[in-house]
């Protein structure tokens, strides 16, 4: 299977809009699991003064690559409709760059270090030269399909990598953001020039 069927299959396979639940939900009992998420608004300083919200948090450089992480890669939401999909014959050809925000477009043709889950797609000699970089184990593990802005796609560019599928692992290279189509098909908007794959520590 090509990189484009297989990326095809898993963006019609359930990229589109989940729906929402419509039974009703009984009575809540126990204390949450996961804790309640802060906002940005500091409280009053106690001096009587008013205390400056934080500022956001920064890239930074590491060994001449940013750390960009799916936090940002898949922070908003991009729906992907058949029409879209599809080869655009219309007069106004519809393109999913035009939901990306310009601080992800940003990224494009940047060098970057990412941390996922590797899914390999093609291994020549025992050693992985294409694959995807997903943003965690669902999908390779129990069949969850990912949207189109949960994964990379990566060539690697100097030779293949190991397989390490069981584990996160941490690939470097340049990033390419924008839609990719295929024999008009469209495959995934995110790619990367694979270099090399950070070591195991």
């Amino acid at each position: 299977m090509t990189v484009a069927v297989f990326a095809v299959a898993l963006i019609v396979g359930g990229c589109r809009k989940r729906p929402k639940a419509t039974e009703p939900v009984g009575e809540i009992r126990g204390q949450p699991i996961v804790a309640t998420l802060t906002t940005n608004t500091s409280a009053p300083a106690t001096n009587g003064t008013t205390a400056a919200s934080p500022a956001p948090p920064t890239l930074q450089a590491e060994a001449g690559y940013l750390n960009v992480g799916f936090d940002k890669l898949s922070g908003y939401q991009i729906e992907v409709s058949d029409d879209l999909l599809g080869p655009q014959t219309n007069k106004v050809p519809l393109s999913a760059d035009a939901q990306i925000p310009e601080l992800v477009k940003e990224l494009n043709n940047k060098k970057i270090s990412l941390r996922g889950f590797m899914l390999p797609l093609k291994v020549e000699g025992g050693l992985v030269t294409e694959l995807l970089i997903m943003k965690d184990q669902s999908m390779c593990c129990y069949g969850t399909t990912p949207r189109i802005n949960e994964w990379v796609s990566v060539k690697m560019t100097k030779g293949g990598v190991k397989p390490l599928m069981d584990e996160p692992v941490t690939f470097m290279g340049t990033l390419k953001v924008g839609e990719t189509r295929e024999n008009g098909y469209l495959v995934g908007i995110y790619a990367m020039d694979g270099e090399k794959m950070a070591e195991r520590n």
